[in-house]
C-alpha cells in the first residue's frame, strides 16, 4: 500500500516521538507504512506530491489558529501556514484526511468557519461524545459506541458548523467534536491516538502552557489513570484500514 503521511507540529521532541509512536500503535501502522515529517524542523518538502500517500494525518500542537498574526510564536505562524497550504488540494480533491485536534481548526478555518476561543474550549481531561445521526452511518465510526470518552485539552474551538460540513461527533461543552467534509477529509477536536499513558505525558510537557494550573499535574495524573478511554482509538485503526 502507499504509506500515510503523518505531519507533525509539536516542537518538543518527547511529545513529538511519543504522538509518532501513538499514531502507529492506534492505527496498526509500521515506521515502513509512514512518512513523518516534523513541520516544527523545517518547511515542507518542495517535491512533496499527495498522490503518493494513501492518506495524510495531522497531530495536535501548542498552536492557536485563532491567535492574532502579531501574537503567534514564528514557528507556530509557519507550521500554521504549511498546513494551510495543504487544504486546498485535499478539500477540492476529496483527498483522505485526518486531523487531530489542532487540525479541526485548521479544517474549519480553512473551510470559511469561525473557530476562536469565545467559547467550547475544554480543560485537559475527558469528555463524552455522542454519535450524531449522520455519525451513525459514517464509516471512520463503524464500531464505537454512540457515547463514549475521549481525551480533550484545547484552548480553542470551532463555533459553528462550517459551510459544507456533516457533524459526526458532538459534547455537551464543545458541540463539534468530529466533522466530515467531502466523503473523505475528516477532523476530530479531542486525540483520538491518546490514551493514559500518552496523556500523562503531555501534561508533564506542558503544565506550563496555560492549559491547566501546574499546580493541578499531580490531580490531572490521577484522573487520567481513573480515565476509561478506549473507544477513540478505533477512528484511527478504521481510517487506516478503509484508506490503505
Amino acid at each position: 500500500m502507499k504509506p500515510f503521511l503523518i505531519l507533525q507540529l509539536r516542537p518538543e521532541t518527547e511529545a513529538s516521538d511519543n504522538e509518532y509512536q501513538a499514531f502507529l500503535d492506534k492505527g496498526g501502522l509500521t515506521e515502513a507504512q509512514t512518512r513523518r515529517i516534523r513541520l516544527d524542523a523545517g518547511p515542507l518538502p518542495a517535491d512533496l506530491n499527495l498522490d503518493d500517500y494513501a492518506g495524510t494525518i495531522v497531530g495536535g500542537g501548542p498552536g492557536c489558529v485563532s491567535d492574532p498574526p502579531e501574537t503567534k510564536d514564528p514557528a507556530e505562524a509557519r507550521i500554521e501556514a504549511a498546513i494551510l497550504s495543504l487544504m486546498p488540494e485535499i478539500t477540492a480533491r476529496d483527498l483522505p484526511f485526518l486531523g487531530c485536534c489542532y487540525g479541526i481548526g485548521i479544517l474549519a478555518h480553512h473551510l470559511g468557519g469561525t473557530v476562536s476561543k469565545a467559547r467550547y474550549g475544554e480543560p485537559v481531561g475527558t469528555s463524552r461524545c455522542e454519535v450524531t445521526d449522520a455519525g451513525g452511518t459514517d464509516p471512520l465510526l463503524a464500531g464505537l459506541p454512540a457515547r463514549f470518552d475521549a481525551f480533550v485539552g484545547h484552548k480553542e474551538a470551532a463555533q459553528d458548523l462550517p459551510p459544507g460540513a456533516a457533524h459526526l461527533l458532538a459534547s455537551g461543552p464543545c458541540p463539534f467534536q468530529m466533522i466530515r467534509h467531502g466523503s473523505n477529509v475528516y477532523a476530530t477536536q479531542f486525540h483520538p491516538e491518546a490514551d493514559a499513558s500518552v496523556f500523562h505525558i503531555r501534561i508533564d510537557i506542558y503544565r506550563h502552557r496555560g492549559y491547566f494550573a501546574p499546580e493541578e499535574a499531580d490531580s490531572l495524573h490521577a484522573m487520567v489513570d481513573a480515565a476509561d478511554v478506549h473507544a477513540p482509538e478505533k477512528i484511527l485503526k478504521n481510517f487506516v484500514a478503509r484508506y490503505g
